[in-house]
């Protein structure tokens, strides 16, 4: 039977492409697809040294070694649980696939480059659309994820990824300074809380007090903004890569000082 090295490189290529595609779609992942490509690029070469003289251990080593490296290039290094679930959802979604062509192959007992191409007209619309439609989500609300310092009363600062939240308009009626929240787990080691501030809010019908204290400003995209007080959760924000809460009227002050 003859093997056609470029055929195989071909489809290795995009199968390892598709892959990171169903694991950027499945995670959220804001993955480029430049970073996709280059990465999918790397997957071939262990393709290469299938045909190379080399010991099954070795060989198999390699080949994590090789997936570790397409994790991090198109995805990055944030975390070990994040680069965990990178590597369990690209080899689970690599599983599903090989098990389906592996099905496929064995139903039909017909050319396996046939079915190969197959399963690629089929499946890669479908994953592309998806996340073509993921990224473009993420497009919509990368404007509402924004770089945030927080200049505390006793000098130190706080550096974090901040969500603008739609319905955040908290705004202390007798300061007039706006709310910005964060979680009180974060605020442990940065800040003592000799005199707070406490605003009333509302929210899905509940009505409460909710514990606040001045700054001396934020700074937002190198926007210095002094009109806010920073706003204590008692309860972790589930944002993503974000760890605060920001008020809606921060676009429109950095609308006005831009």
């Amino acid at each position: 039977m003859k093997i056609y090295l470029d055929l195989v490189i071909l489809i290795n290529f995009c199968y390892d492409l598709l892959l990171l595609m169903s694991v950027s779609v499945i995670l959220k992942r804001q993955a480029k697809l430049y970073r996709l490509i280059i990465a999918s690029l790397l997957g071939t070469i262990s393709i290469v040294m299938l045909f190379l003289p080399i010991n099954k251990i070795v060989l198999f080593l390699l080949k994590i070694l090789f997936s570790v490296g397409m994790i991090i290039i198109s995805f990055g290094f944030k975390s070990i649980k994040s680069f965990i679930n990178n590597m369990m959802y690209l080899y689970m979604c690599s599983v599903i696939l090989g098990g389906f062509l592996y099905f496929l192959n064995i139903e039909f007992k017909t050319d396996k480059f046939s079915v190969n191409y197959l399963v690629l007209l089929i499946v890669a619309p479908g994953i592309l659309y998806l996340y073509y439609k993921e990224h473009k989500r993420f497009a919509s609300t990368y404007n509402y994820n924004l770089n945030v310092s927080i200049c505390f009363c006793n000098g130190k600062t706080y550096s974090c990824n901040g969500f603008v939240d739609t319905g955040n308009k908290l705004r202390d009626p007798i300061t007039g300074k706006y709310v910005i929240i964060l979680s009180r787990k974060i605020l442990v080691n940065l800040i003592n809380i000799r005199s707070p501030i406490y605003v009333s809010y509302k929210a899905l019908n509940k009505k409460g007090l909710i514990e606040c204290f001045k700054i001396k400003y934020i700074k937002v995209n190198d926007i210095i903004l002094t009109n806010y007080l920073v706003g204590i959760s008692n309860d972790e924000f589930n944002l993503g890569e974000s760890q605060c809460l920001l008020n809606y009227k921060i676009l429109e002050d950095i609308c006005l000082k831009d």
